[in-house]
């Protein structure tokens, strides 16, 4: 059974620093692609960044391009979004994501981010 199980997130103020990490397990996930969503109150889930496991290449939405970074750990089957100069505009339920295909697609539970202005 797959796992993801968020933790990091918390309350920070504007300017801040946080970093997020994303336990999986379950399987081998060096053909997935991992990434991190986020959704704010009112509003739809968005992208964040994404990491293919075998190579590391990344990719990040605009929003957070510059400031955050995402990044994995095969050894401890782990994804991190390292989040720097924080806004009040990233406080949302902050989602790790690990997908496959259309059919094998994995959610986390979500870990809250409030970045206090």
């Amino acid at each position: 059974q797959v796992q993801l199980v968020e933790s990091g997130g918390g309350l920070v103020q504007a300017g801040g620093s946080l970093r997020l990490s994303c336990a999986a397990s379950g399987r081998t996930f060096s053909s997935y692609t991992m990434g991190w969503f986020r959704q704010a109150p009112g509003k739809e889930r968005e992208f964040v960044a994404r990491i293919i496991w075998s190579g590391g290449s990344t990719y990040y939405a605009d929003s957070v391009k510059g400031r955050f970074t995402i990044s994995r750990d095969s050894a401890k089957n782990t994804v991190y979004l390292q989040m720097n100069s924080l806004k009040p505009e990233d406080t949302a339920v902050y989602y790790c994501n690990a997908f496959f295909s259309s059919y094998v697609n994995y959610w986390g539970q979500g870990t809250q981010v409030t970045v206090s202005s």
